[in-house]
């Protein structure tokens, strides 16, 4: 019993945990500081250009990722070291949370692929 009782109580801190790693980023902090973001990506990350990706749905821990490379230089693109190097890990979490949250458009890769016809 008292083993049982251990192993619940450790799987409630660990659900706790999680939520709070999960919830790390602000959606409405997000698009607030998402704004620049618009001009390309759209307002609702589905952008219509296919030379710009579409960031709607995209999982959360990926937009990080492709931001902190794109300020650290892994990813070399000037425009968006120059949109990235403002931002600090909080607004990186918000972005990423802001777009993560929204529905994505996208259902095939066809069009959507620089070079592709539509």
């Amino acid at each position: 019993m008292k083993r049982a009782l251990t192993l619940l109580s450790f799987g409630a801190v660990l659900a706790f945990a999680s939520t709070q790693l999960l919830a790390a980023g602000n959606i409405d902090n997000g698009k607030q500081k998402a704004a620049a973001c618009f001009a390309c990506h759209g307002t609702d990350g589905n952008a219509v250009d296919p030379q710009y990706p579409r960031l709607a749905g995209q999982y959360n821990m990926y937009i990080q990722q492709a931001l902190n490379e794109y300020k650290t230089g892994q990813r070399d693109n000037a425009i968006m070291k120059g949109f990235v190097a403002q931002l600090s890990d909080q607004d990186i979490q918000d972005v990423a949370a802001y777009f993560s949250s929204l529905p994505t458009k996208l259902d095939t890769l066809q069009g959507h692929i620089q070079g592709d016809k539509k």
